[in-house]
């Protein structure tokens, strides 16, 4: 594919217009951020006047993907406890949830399936905030979504050629579009202004080696996202099974028998994500 048409897909892809659009209360919310005397009760404040939305974060904060089931009663209390960067990727995923779900059978179950794969991960690993890992494996596939919205006729074709030569989407994206979700990723990523961390993780997990920055995480999401295919929870575009880095292991000082204990843990959590909707 020449260079001309992948630029030509990415401006269509980005065209701000028909992205999902994000609530007004997260502009006001950045704003506030880069001032550092903002204290937590005044981003609160600005994220409670969306009482939709303000529902929807509590709904997201209580599930057992974040560890804190039932006990977070406000949002101040969830910015306090889980920080700014998993409040606002939460803001973004229940944005686009809607979406989501329209595009692809199953995707949001296997995004959260997936953010729940990689908090257990994270904490075995012996991580600090699991709960960023968490947000880097819920919104690892954001760009599958942008693509069927803003795409739908390349997004057909994707899918069709999955089913005509058994491949995973991802390499489907790659033959189609001449590039992956991950990409797509990457500039949604800069485009929303996500934290550095959770951005390459979005870009990086199906090459976590590839990593420059914050390996650990995009190794997270990897590993997350090759369980949660293993489980067969939700959907993720293929049936394909998925390759598993050994890399991803070793830069998480991962035997096999750390994966059984995290598969353990998943299947508990699971059951409980599973009916998460919005």
């Amino acid at each position: 594919m020449t260079e001309d048409l992948k630029t030509s897909i990415r401006g269509e892809i980005l065209q701000v217009k028909d992205l999902p659009t994000l609530p007004h209360v997260l502009e006001k919310v950045t704003k506030l951020i880069e001032n550092p005397d903002t204290s937590s009760e005044a981003i609160a404040k600005v994220i409670s006047t969306d009482q939709v939305l303000s529902a929807k974060v509590l709904k997201m904060v209580n599930s057992p993907i974040y560890g804190f089931p039932g006990r977070i009663s406000s949002i101040q209390h969830a910015l306090v406890l889980l920080g700014f960067n998993v409040i606002r990727g939460i803001i973004i995923s229940t944005s686009v949830f809607d979406m989501m779900v329209q595009a692809m059978k199953g995707l949001w179950e296997h995004s959260l399936g997936c953010a729940t794969a990689c908090n257990i991960i994270a904490r075995r690993a012996g991580f600090e905030d699991p709960e960023e890992y968490a947000v880097a494996g819920l919104l690892h596939d954001l760009g599958k979504v942008v693509t069927a919205a803003q795409l739908p006729e390349l997004h057909k074709q994707i899918t069709d050629n999955v089913e005509a030569k058994q491949l995973s989407y991802y390499q489907s994206e790659k033959d189609i579009l001449g590039f992956g979700h991950d990409r797509i990723n990457a500039w949604l990523g800069k485009h929303w202004g996500l934290p550095p961390n959770i951005r390459e993780a979005m870009s990086r997990h199906h090459a976590p080696q590839l990593a420059e920055f914050y390996k650990p995480m995009s190794c997270v999401v990897h590993v997350a996202d090759f369980l949660v295919r293993l489980f067969e929870f939700g959907n993720s575009g293929d049936d394909q099974t998925a390759y598993l880095r050994p890399e991803a292991l070793i830069e998480l000082n991962f035997k096999m028998t750390d994966l059984d204990k995290v598969m353990d843990e998943m299947a508990e959590q699971l059951l409980e994500v599973s009916d998460l909707t919005f």
